[in-house]
């Protein structure tokens, strides 16, 4: 429902350059900045809280470890 509302707002957008990279762009700090808050959310649940929040911190590696890779990946390809 909400990927149909997405689509036709966009429908009559002509996908161009600009329009794929302004998408990346955007994607790309969505992605620090969610990365950013949760490695905070992790750090302040350690120190203040005094407790150790694993399921934060396995997302927090798994989001590291896609990001490695891709990057990896992108440079053996390119």
């Amino acid at each position: 429902m909400i990927a149909e509302l997405i689509a036709s707002l966009f429908s009559d957008i002509e996908m161009d350059e600009r329009f794929i990279m302004h998408r990346y762009r955007s994607t790309r700090i969505a992605m620090v900045v969610g990365m950013v808050l949760l490695v905070g959310w992790f750090t302040y649940e350690t120190l203040v809280n005094d407790h150790l929040r694993w399921d934060l911190f396995i997302i927090a590696m798994a989001m590291a470890l896609t990001k490695v890779t891709a990057m990896v990946y992108f440079r053996i390809t390119n």
